[in-house]
This record gives C-alpha cells, structure tokens and sequence, in this order.
C-alpha cells in the first residue's frame, strides 16, 4: 500500500502548476457560453490502466464532480505519455516531498514562488550557475560552499545579481531543494 500515497503525491504534483494558472485567469464575461460539462464516469466503467494509475483515488472516485475526473483522467494519460527517466525523476521528488517537515515545505514554497518570481533570463542564469557548479570537482565544490556560507545575505544576493557567464552558484543549504523542474 506504500505505492498509494506515491501515486496520490504524483497526481497532485501534475495538476498543481495547472491549479494555480486557472486561478489567474478571468471568469469568462456573462453570456459566453462555458464548455459542456463531461459526463461522470463511475469507477467500475474506467479502463484497467487508468485503475491502476488512479488506484490511489479508487475509493472516493464516484463521489468527485465529473469535472475533476475527467482532469485525473486528462494527468493519468499524461503521465503514460512520459518517459520512464521524466517518470522516475517525479517518483524521487514525490519520496523527497513526502519526507520534508511541514516547515521544509514551506520554505520550498517559498523558494519556488521567488524562482518564479524571477525573469526567464534570471532563472536561466540561476539555472547555469548551478549547473556549472555541479560540473566542479567535489574540491571545488566545497571551498565554493564554503566561501558562499561565509558572506551575509546581502552579499549573497549582490553574487547573484551579478553572475558572469563563468561563474558557479552553491545550491542551497541541505535543508532545501532545487527549484521545480530542475534536477
């Protein structure tokens, strides 16, 4: 049954980035006509494969609006569409989410929200920073944390401010996450 939570935490994980983006967009003005809304779809009529991808979901499945199952329906068939590699990166961040301490998610949350808070071209730039300093001898690595644990908060955001084209960025402390979408 350990497989139910993984599984739950998954879909969760697909369909929060698309929870947050309906948010931001505007009822539709009065008068235009909305989508018609799908037809429910009991437990018993889904396929084997959706079963199982939604197995987590089995039990509470016929009392959802039909509108959310056919969302779970539309993140199970993206989720058969990904790569085995894409799949097994979402399972470890899912086991890594589940073993965070409600205030490590927090500040996850946090983290992510200023990351997207940045321009395209300062996440690309944050994103090759750490990219070049994970390609740093683990020597390399270490007098960079070092030095980077050493300088105040100011002087960490003026570094950051400031990246060249060459220079590395430590990730954060160990207590924290790369943001989303970046291994």
């Amino acid at each position: 049954m350990r497989r139910a939570p993984l599984v739950l935490a998954l879909l969760l994980a697909l369909t929060a980035p698309f929870a947050t983006s309906a948010q931001d967009r505007p009822p539709p003005p009065p008068g235009q006509q909305q989508a018609p809304m799908p037809s429910p779809r009991p437990w018993k009529a889904l396929t084997d494969d959706e079963k199982d991808i939604l197995a987590p979901l089995a039990h509470d499945w016929d009392t959802f609006p039909p509108e959310r199952q056919s969302k779970m329906l539309d993140k199970a068939q993206r989720w058969r569409g990904l790569p085995p590699e894409r799949r097994a990166q979402i399972r470890e961040r899912i086991e890594r989410w589940q073993h965070m301490t409600p205030e490590e998610r927090a500040e996850a949350r946090r983290n992510r929200k200023k990351f997207q808070d940045l321009t395209p071209e300062q996440r690309d730039r944050l994103h090759d920073a750490f990219e070049r300093f994970r390609s740093l001898p683990p020597a390399q690595r270490q007098a960079l944390m070092d030095k980077w644990e050493r300088q105040s908060p100011e002087q960490q955001r003026e570094a950051v401010d400031h990246l060249g084209p060459n220079d590395a960025l430590p990730p954060p402390p160990d207590d924290h996450q790369p943001p989303p979408g970046h291994p």
